[in-house]
């Protein structure tokens, strides 16, 4: 069975609080390439899958990306209350340091500097989001599944490729037998040709052996009947292979 060395495979995997979607294509390449592109989150599992991925499709220039939607409302980031504390209680210290007016240093106090805090280093804080067994299970099937969708797709156009090649050899070897009566009447018409060509030469003065084994290299030469065998044979193999 002809696998096509290009295809694509995608699939959807519904975990608790995501979406993950998978998606793998390749490309013509004679060894295995991969590439993976998917979230921090299972960058533990790069190995194992290249692994896999390696052993289903053999071949190619793949491309396995993996990504996460979340399906949860709430930020995936966190205010640092302590750090927002620290903040304001520098500042607070530094306007007294600066020796400020008592008037000025109220309107400081009743001003709302929340957002200015809000906007300082390290104020947002990334929440970790920590990785469930049963739902990487849940995702090495949804890879399986795009894997496989991807093998197909290889399969239906390798077929395609299959019925092209065969449909090419068909049309050479009808070629093939078409010319045999052609190469036949070539040598024929070389033959008269050369026997014109030595009438007018002066046979006295050359080696008749050597003249007789050049004129047999000649017509062997000319014939063509070892290269419509190969042909054929190569056919018949190809097919065969």
């Amino acid at each position: 069975m002809i696998h096509s060395m290009t295809g694509y495979g995608k699939a959807e995997v519904s975990i608790e609080k995501a979406n993950v979607i998978i998606e793998i294509k390749s490309l013509n390449s004679k060894q295995i390439d991969i590439n993976v592109k998917m979230s921090s989150l299972y960058r533990d599992k790069e190995i194992n899958l290249r692994s896999a991925v390696a052993e289903k499709l053999k071949r190619g220039k793949i491309e396995l990306s993996i990504w996460r939607e979340s399906s949860e409302v709430n930020t995936k980031y966190k205010v640092n209350t302590e750090m927002v504390k620290e903040y304001h209680k520098q500042i607070l210290k530094l306007k007294k340091e600066l020796g400020l007016k008592s008037n000025l240093l109220h309107l400081f106090y009743k001003r709302d500097i929340t957002p200015t805090l809000l906007k300082l280093p390290d104020v947002f804080v990334k929440g970790e989001t920590k990785v469930d067994k049963n739902d990487w299970e849940d995702i090495e099937k949804g890879i399986d599944t795009a894997i496989n969708k991807l093998i197909q797709f290889r399969l239906d156009e390798g077929k395609k490729l299959e019925e092209d090649i065969k449909l090419r050899i068909k049309k050479l070897r009808n070629l093939l037998t078409q010319l045999e009566p052609f190469s036949k009447q070539r040598i024929e018409e070389k033959k008269k040709k050369l026997i014109k060509k030595i009438e007018q030469i002066d046979l006295k003065s050359i080696d008749e052996n050597r003249f007789e084994q050049e004129l047999i290299y000649y017509l062997e030469k000319q014939d063509i009947t070892e290269e419509q065998v190969r042909l054929d044979t190569h056919l018949g193999y190809f097919l065969e292979t």
